[in-house]
């Protein structure tokens, strides 16, 4: 991959390629079983817009918002972690054939190159999965199994006992990390790290950055923002719950701008620190 972004912070401003932008950070070295480095990464619109509403409620993104070079860099994120964190939410959209499946890498030619830069920093050729649940209601993709990945589900500890029961008897580890049914970012970051990963990818949207964020756990905070205004009337945000007050606060680490897609009006690449 050619293509280049230009580099406009930290200075001098400097023309850098694509390919490599983020794996360069080497995020899985930054962590530790102890500490681990919690990261989540969103595409927006500059109104702030993730995804819009059907009618029916059903939350989609839109075309215009998508291009292969943020998706690329969503895919060199994914290769630096340990484990993906998504939802059971993902995994019932996915099953239904709304969603694509983004919880392997290097599955087109294009991005094959992740896989063996993962093997070569000492990683296992596809990162683990663990799915936050309050309901333990979804499927699991066979791709999980067929990739050899470990998966572990992370509930509450007034979970269903009975589903609790089904998914051991499959022979998949329950973490519980929430007092009620809802997982909870502390719990569950440090069964993880107990657990010897010190890299985890958030996936699971903005219940789960916000509960990251609340309990002081989240580390790095990665946004592509095109520049298109989307507006609608039904839409979803980053961060829909209340006020986060001083624990919102970021710290801008670097910001590129690719002067392409969607649409050729171009789009930027900006790196935060969420923990002062």
């Amino acid at each position: 991959m050619s293509h280049s972004v230009n580099r406009l912070f930290p200075p001098p401003y400097q023309a850098m390629p694509l390919s490599g932008l983020y794996l360069g950070l080497k995020l899985h070295e930054l962590g530790t079983p102890h500490q681990p480095l919690v990261y989540a990464n969103f595409l927006s619109s500059l109104d702030g817009r993730i995804a819009l509403e059907k009618p029916s409620g059903d939350a989609y993104l839109p075309k215009s918002l998508t291009s292969p070079n943020d998706f690329r860099l969503f895919l060199e994120l994914e290769a630096q972690a340990d484990c993906l964190i998504t939802h059971g939410g993902y995994l019932r959209s996915l099953a239904a054939g709304k969603l694509g499946n983004i919880l392997q890498i290097g599955q087109r030619e294009e991005t094959a190159d992740l896989v063996q830069w993962r093997v070569g920093q000492g990683l296992n050729p596809q990162p683990g999965i663990v799915v936050a649940s309050a309901s333990l209601d979804f499927p699991l993709p066979d791709s999980i199994h067929e990739h050899g990945q470990t998966c572990l589900i992370a509930t509450g500890q007034n979970a269903d006992p009975a589903k609790v029961g089904q998914w051991r008897q499959k022979g998949y580890e329950v973490i519980f990390a929430g007092k009620d049914r809802r997982v909870e970012g502390g719990p569950l970051v440090d069964a993880l790290g107990k657990r010897g990963f010190r890299s985890l990818y958030l996936i699971a949207g903005p219940e789960m950055l916000e509960t990251m964020l609340r309990d002081g756990k989240l580390c790095r905070l990665f946004q592509t923002i095109t520049h298109q205004l989307m507006g609608g009337h039904a839409f979803r945000t980053m961060s829909p719950g209340p006020e986060y007050g001083p624990v919102g606060h970021l710290k801008l680490l670097s910001l590129y701008y690719d002067t392409c897609s969607p649409s050729d009006t171009g789009q930027w690449y900006a790196q935060f620190d969420a923990i002062s």
